[in-house]
């Protein structure tokens, strides 16, 4: 196999979930958050904050998250 084949990068199961959430981020306005159902998240709100969490520092993008019993809320934190 050619090392130019080889898979780099991680693309794990939060993949999708994970995108879509930095997509919404992107075209959030300033002092808004987004709301997320936790039963859309297929997986538990901790593997999905922690594959974020991956992403976005390496993004070297600063964002918080909450949750309650029904949603995980996400926004950008304003430097």
């Amino acid at each position: 196999m050619a090392q130019e084949d080889v898979p780099h990068g991680r693309s794990g199961k939060h993949k999708t979930i994970v995108a879509a959430i930095i997509a919404d981020l992107n075209r959030l306005e300033r002092g808004s958050a987004i709301k997320v159902p936790l039963d859309r998240l297929g997986d538990t709100k901790e593997n999905v904050r922690s594959a974020l969490n991956r992403v976005t520092r390496k993004l070297n993008r600063k964002v918080a998250t909450a949750a309650d019993a029904q949603f995980l809320y996400v926004w950008t934190v304003s430097e």
